[in-house]
């Protein structure tokens, strides 16, 4: 690993929260939907994919773990083989939503869901910058392997704890597939690699902490005690888009868990980002998703 990305990966405060265990009995979709946190899936058992809106298909098959970027509708599809890992029951006693979906087969997929919230310094929001999936097979790291067995034993087991136990677990997974990636160069991550320079970070905070500031290239090169050329090259290098592109995107990302969430009419979402009016915002908003705020909010894509 080079030496710039130990103070990075020290300081990350991740959090990962088991929410779900999903049940595909036979071949088989099981639509989950959007959230506005990142989400991780841990296949227990089974084969199948994991489809996600607008990218490539995720191929999923036992001890891989995968994880979804904020906002993204995504499904569960089981190809209905039979299940060849000697299947894993996930007792009542572990207080998880239950989802379960059936077809034609006798074949069966489990996977175990949560949410992730990823933070550094004190910082919320840098989960906002993650844009495309990953994925760690366990067989690849002794760490997340010993993780893995240690959640099977859990979720199998009657041990009190087993919930927080499992969060622990997952945390350490987590945290393996960023340690990875970041390590192989992953172009994905380019911007967690970016955190480690200071300046840059003094801007980037600036946009995390309030994305619908009045900020400008002048306003954010200041920040970073850098020139507007400086700053603008370095920031693209860094993160991989010009400064105030990343801006607009962080917005669009921000918006999206916004409306999700559901707990605030989008005329204020559209000010509280920024945005002089409502119209602008869903002008912005619907070229960026490719629906309207209120599409994007209400619609039922069940049948994605």
């Amino acid at each position: 690993m080079q030496l710039s990305h130990e103070p990075v990966l020290n300081e990350l405060d991740i959090q990962a929260e088991p929410f779900a265990v999903c049940t595909l009995e036979g071949s088989c979709k099981l639509y989950l939907g959007q959230r506005p946190e990142a989400v991780w899936h841990y296949v227990v058992s089974g084969t199948g994919k994991l489809k996600i809106q607008s990218m490539t298909d995720v191929e999923l098959h036992s001890g891989r773990i995968v994880l979804v970027p904020a906002g993204s509708r995504h499904s569960l599809i089981h190809n209905g083989s039979a299940d060849v890992s000697g299947g894993v029951n996930i007792p009542a006693k572990l207080d998880l939503e239950r989802i379960a979906a059936k077809g034609e087969g006798n074949g069966k997929m489990i996977v175990l869901c949560g949410a992730v919230s990823l933070g550094m310094r004190n910082t919320n929001g840098l989960v906002d910058l993650l844009r495309t999936p990953l994925h760690l097979d366990i067989e690849t790291s002794a760490i997340a392997e010993r993780a893995v067995l240690g959640i099977i034993d859990e979720v199998t087991g009657h041990r009190t704890g087993g919930q927080a136990m499992v969060r622990l677990l997952l945390l350490q997974c987590v945290f393996e597939i960023l340690r990875q990636r970041l390590e192989a160069g992953d172009p994905a991550l380019i911007w967690l690699s970016g955190l480690a320079d200071p300046n840059l970070w003094q801007a980037l905070r600036v946009m995390l902490d309030n994305p619908g500031g009045a900020h400008s290239l002048e306003s954010l090169a200041e920040a970073a005690g850098m020139s507007r050329s400086r700053f603008a090259e370095q920031f693209k290098a860094a993160y991989g888009r010009a400064p105030m592109s990343f801006l607009r995107e962080l917005r669009m990302a921000r918006a999206a868990q916004m409306l999700l969430d559901g707990r605030q009419p989008v005329k204020q979402i559209a000010r509280k980002l920024g945005f002089q009016s409502r119209s602008a915002f869903t002008r912005a908003f619907t070229e960026f998703c490719g629906q309207s705020p209120r599409l994007f909010r209400t619609s039922d894509h069940s049948c994605y």
